[in-house]
């Protein structure tokens, strides 16, 4: 497999020598893996797969990753201060009208993310970080609106930029508790399986509650976030320290399930959107004894009055790059 050196998608850039020579940072990526390594020995690469990503949010992982990397090189060409490398793995659930407990383990599935910390002082951090995960839900799983029987899921890839905090220092205490802010954009695709043999549906497309007509336009799959959180650190070593973290993330946006507000009119919806968008939009004809006519316009389908959140729970790794000893 061929490797192409240094290759960064955002905004096509590439980067230079200067910035190789300066930060001893050396990027690699083949199709579906990236690398990167520094002269003091850390070396990390994240290998993705189609079959759990979709073309449009590979595109998007792509090219933010590189320039969440093109932009921590960046940070590591600042003299005498330290650099650190994190990794996280864990879990990402969601919030929303198909998910109504706020914070669960239930439907919760595997994230993983890596990312940096720029070491401002001993107790102040900027971070960066980007992390995968997949959301999910299932009227089935509750009994407050087992009949009206949606389900969805979706990957969900985070790019996160912002400011850490240490309530102690690290640097003289073994446990110290740390908190976080700052700003996220987030890039969904919401699916659910047809019982009608078709399998994967992406939902934003059809139109379920009659986006694409009327004046009611389809949500953009690419959003910002507001993100916040705070976890537990312990010190290995002053390089080395296992960190505890969870990380909400308050979105702007109640259509992460794809489910918002009330039933489009039927015979509008069938004419517009077409027969699939009118059978995945009202799915109680699918269960023992549901009624058989699709709802009157405007009844109740989701609740536009709460927007959705996500949110990554786990455990994570730093270490500290000194650039000190670079010049």
């Amino acid at each position: 497999m061929s490797i192409k050196i240094a290759r960064v998608f955002i905004f096509q850039a590439k980067i230079d020598s200067w910035v190789l020579k300066k930060t001893k940072l050396f990027i690699l990526s083949t199709d579906k893996t990236i690398y990167f390594y520094t002269q003091r020995g850390v070396f990390i690469c994240w290998v993705y797969s189609n079959t759990f990503f979709n073309t449009e949010t590979l595109y998007f992982m792509k090219r933010k990753i590189l320039g969440l990397l093109l932009l921590v090189s960046c940070f590591m060409v600042v003299k005498s201060q330290d650099f650190h490398i994190t990794a996280f793995t864990g879990v990402s659930n969601y919030q929303g009208d198909l998910q109504p407990k706020f914070f669960a383990f239930q439907q919760a599935n595997f994230a993983i993310g890596i990312g940096g910390l720029y070491e401002v002082n001993e107790q102040l951090y900027l971070r960066g970080n980007v992390s995968f995960g997949k959301i999910k839900g299932d009227d089935k799983r509750y009994s407050l609106n087992t009949s009206r029987n949606l389900s969805f899921s979706s990957p969900i890839v985070d790019i996160h930029l912002g400011a850490e905090y240490d309530i102690l220092n690290s640097y003289e205490r073994t446990f110290v508790p740390f908190v976080f802010t700052g700003i996220s954009i987030f890039n969904f695709n919401p699916s659910t399986q047809d019982s009608g043999g078709l399998g994967q549906v992406f939902l934003r497309p059809l139109g379920t509650e009659g986006q694409g007509f009327n004046g009611k336009n389809k949500y953009k799959l690419t959003q910002l976030a507001l993100p916040f959180g705070g976890g537990v650190k312990y010190s290995v070593s002053d390089n080395v320290k296992i960190r505890l973290e969870m990380g909400f993330r308050k979105t702007f946006t109640d259509y992460l399930d794809d489910v918002s507000s009330t039933y489009a009119n039927p015979a509008a919806l069938l004419a517009n959107n077409g027969s699939l968008a009118f059978s995945i939009s009202y799915r109680t004809d699918e269960m023992p004894g549901g009624s058989k006519s699709y709802p009157g316009p405007n009844r109740i389908r989701g609740n536009p009055k709460l927007k959705d959140w996500y949110y990554f729970a786990g455990i994570g790794v730093s270490f500290r790059i000194s650039t000190d000893s670079y010049y």
